[in-house]
């Protein structure tokens, strides 16, 4: 006799001769019907899915690699800074609903932006057998995937582009956004901008740091005395460096800060010394909750859920056979107008 708490002995798991006995169908059938191969007809499909259902079968991924004629896991790897950015986290979703249409499931990693963690979670994906890759890069050069590009793995770059090798690419449009966010500032009357920037030696930082001049220098805007701090990466460097500048002989009438997490950084600074209505600020990417402080936080915006749909389509359509060259696709960013960004500077 079973007593409260007891726990009732597993059950087996039901297999594939199982569902075949069930739909009256051979094993080959059924292992044909999982495996999505074509020429069996509808009404076949049809019975051996029901049993499926009915037994309450999953197929053995693993021990379906060895039988599958195509050799696919019907898995992709997915690797970036940091899953717990909000970025990331955006462009995961949208890879992840692309992918479990076909079928496919998303394995995530972080690389907290450290060069030797991306070719060691590289490598223990490839293990895995994973049918594809989509990677944020942070090592100086990717010409170490070459060789597993060549045997037909494809691989998809997001966020950064690829050194030291071709491959197809999804980014933003870093250089003029970052244009687009100081042009925004020096239209209502700064001159005197900050720069907050993120580590020096990742792609973006630099395309941001390069637009932020570009756009100083198109309005013959001295740059010799502008206030530079990079390699700031998370939030609370960045309120440091903001409350830096705000002790200053000569503060900065406004500031442009290039990645989510250190506009978080710099908003805090700035509200801390209740100087968040009197210097203005405009961020690149947005980020949670930015609408409803006050002032509201204008931000130059992403588009993480495009970047990650173009590259889950790009990725798949290389499974499905395409052929074209590499190329790059560049997503365009937008400018969000709330109030932080439009604070006139401060009369001197």
């Amino acid at each position: 006799m079973s007593g409260i708490g007891s726990q009732q002995s597993p059950r087996s798991r039901p297999t594939m001769r199982h569902v075949a006995a069930l739909a009256g169908v051979g094993i080959k059938t059924v292992s044909r019907v999982i495996n999505q191969e074509p020429n069996v007809s509808a009404a076949t499909i049809a019975k051996v899915m029901d049993a499926a259902r009915s037994l309450d079968y999953h197929p053995d991924e693993q021990a379906g690699n060895l039988r599958r004629a195509d050799g696919r896991t019907r898995t992709l790897g997915l690797l970036v800074s940091s899953v717990d950015n909000p970025f990331a986290g955006a462009m995961h979703r949208a890879i992840e609903d692309l992918a479990l249409e076909r079928g496919i499931a998303v394995f995530a990693s972080s690389l907290d932006d450290d060069a030797e963690r991306e070719q060691a979670s590289v490598a223990a994906f490839l293990r895995r057998r994973v049918d594809g890759l989509i990677l944020t890069t942070i090592s100086r050069d990717q010409s170490y995937l070459a060789s597993e590009m060549r045997h037909g793995t494809p691989i998809v770059f997001v966020d950064r582009e690829p050194a030291g090798i071709t491959g197809d690419c999804v980014v933003s449009d870093n250089r003029e956004g970052a244009m687009t966010a100081t042009n925004h500032l020096l239209d209502h009357g700064h001159r005197r901008i900050a720069y907050l920037g993120d580590r020096s030696d990742i792609y973006t930082a630099a395309q941001r740091r390069g637009g932020f001049f570009d756009a100083l220098g198109r309005a013959g805007v001295p740059t010799g005395s502008i206030p530079v701090i990079e390699n700031l990466h998370d939030e609370r460097s960045a309120a440091q460096a903001m409350l830096a500048l705000l002790d200053s002989p000569v503060p900065p009438t406004a500031v442009f800060t290039s990645q989510n997490l250190v506009t978080i950084g710099a908003i805090r600074a700035l509200r801390s010394r209740d100087a968040h209505r009197s210097t203005a600020l405009v961020g690149f990417d947005d980020f949670q909750l930015s609408d409803l402080l006050d002032p509201g936080v204008t931000v130059v915006a992403q588009n993480p859920e495009d970047i990650g749909r173009t590259a889950a389509q790009r990725l798949i359509g290389r499974l499905d056979g395409e052929v074209a060259p590499p190329r790059t696709c560049i997503v365009p960013t937008t400018l969000i107008i709330r109030g932080s960004g439009e604070i006139p500077p401060a009369q001197r």
